[in-house]
């Protein structure tokens, strides 16, 4: 699904592109919404010679329609790949990679940063189906356990809670030593800080829902490869879970992808000014944003990535309490409390490691904050003020 069209211009400006039904004269910078469940055909001769397998034609809703297709162009060429699946969320494109490319025997290894869902449906097909399941620590390429049934590795660098940037040319390296696929949920770098399939990966998975909806009230994920009989095996899973897209929501999204770069640098640069600032703060342990130095993994972000998303972690000190921890996330004005991210508001959560990690190596507890749109100097002195609770 690579848009060929631009090929030498950068993607930013290839993203901008308007596509045109060529049999009409009506030309606009914005595109149709294309709904349907029912899709007829022009007799029973086209309706016979159907193939699902074949991205040029048009089926049944469920299977597409030219604005879900539209959005899957896209995202495959932000993504460096040739082919694109649309899912419900971002969690069901994690469920359906495991399920197409997992049978009974097969073993897969995740790292202990993934995204506890994803950790809890493996776990899910390891007591239901019989899977083996390992993990492996994201930082120690010595970890993995290889064994003669693993199909599958799975990478989410950075981890979207602990943030430990993994070296993913060396898993990949190691997975094709032992025959096994690489899965990597690049939601964090969002098509524009990191691309998985240019550093070797098989499949590149991403939430939509965040930073390419931009709006936080879109649910979407995506799938995206560049093998074409990959993609086929992850698309008989698709049409078969009928896990199709809604045309509204693809359109959402489409309305959102020509700004989402800008709001991504933006939001970058006013979170790495807040981190730099928070490292200086005396409730502080320590601040886990893979562009700062002190990171774990950061001379892999060096290397790999091109910027950072505005969602990292402090680790808060030792002798303060959880209690109080939370009453510092309650005592912030501007920071909602909530899951996901990707929108113009900030957030922050507090996780309790020890409950989601076996090995954790911090002793203090951990806040997420996730710096949106707001001005930067107002988000400091919210946590400015939020902070000297914990003082007090």
């Amino acid at each position: 699904m690579a848009d060929s069209k631009h090929p030498a211009n950068k993607p930013q400006t290839r993203l901008l592109q308007p596509g045109h039904d060529t049999g009409s004269n009506f030309r606009s910078l914005s595109s149709a919404v294309e709904r349907a469940s029912t899709v007829v055909f022009p007799d029973v001769a086209a309706l016979r010679q159907r193939d699902w397998r074949d991205e040029t034609q048009y089926a049944y809703g469920l299977s597409g329609t030219p604005t879900t297709r539209r959005l899957a162009r896209k995202i495959a060429m932000l993504e460096a790949g040739e082919h694109c699946l649309l899912l419900p969320s971002g969690l069901a494109a994690i469920s359906l990679t495991m399920l197409s490319l997992l049978k009974s025997g097969d073993h897969v290894l995740l790292p202990e940063n993934a995204y506890e869902p994803a950790i809890e449906f493996a776990k899910f097909l390891q007591s239901q189906y019989g899977i083996g399941l390992d993990f492996y620590d994201p930082l120690d390429t010595a970890s993995l356990q290889f064994t003669p049934a693993t199909r599958l590795l799975w990478v989410e660098t950075p981890g979207s809670v602990s943030m430990e940037v993994a070296d993913l040319p060396a898993l990949n390296r190691l997975a094709k030593a032992h025959g096994a696929l690489v899965a990597v949920d690049a939601t964090w770098a969002a098509s524009i800080a990191m691309r998985p399939l240019e550093l070797g990966a098989d499949i590149s998975i991403q939430a939509l829902t965040k930073y390419q909806s931009g709006g936080s009230d879109v649910l979407m994920g995506s799938i995206v490869t560049r093998d074409k009989q990959l993609h086929q095996r992850l698309a008989l899973t698709h049409m078969q879970s009928g896990t199709g897209v809604s045309p509204e929501d693809c359109n959402i999204v489409l309305r959102s992808l020509p700004h989402y770069k800008l709001r991504y640098e933006a939001q970058d640069a006013s979170a790495r000014k807040i981190a730099s600032w928070l490292l200086q703060q005396p409730a502080v342990a320590a601040v886990l944003h893979p562009a700062l130095e002190s990171a774990p993994g950061h001379d892999i972000w060096q290397r790999d990535f091109s910027a950072a998303a505005s969602l990292f972690s402090i680790i808060l000190q030792p002798h303060i309490p959880q209690t109080a921890i939370d009453h510092f996330v309650d005592q912030l004005q501007l920071f909602h409390i909530g899951f996901s991210w990707g929108g113009s508001h900030s957030l922050a959560l507090p996780f309790e490691m020890r409950n989601i990690r076996k090995s954790w190596p911090y002793k203090g507890g951990l806040v997420r904050l996730y710096i949106g749109l707001e001005d930067t100097d107002d988000l400091i002195a919210d946590l400015a003020q939020a902070l000297n609770s914990l003082l007090t």
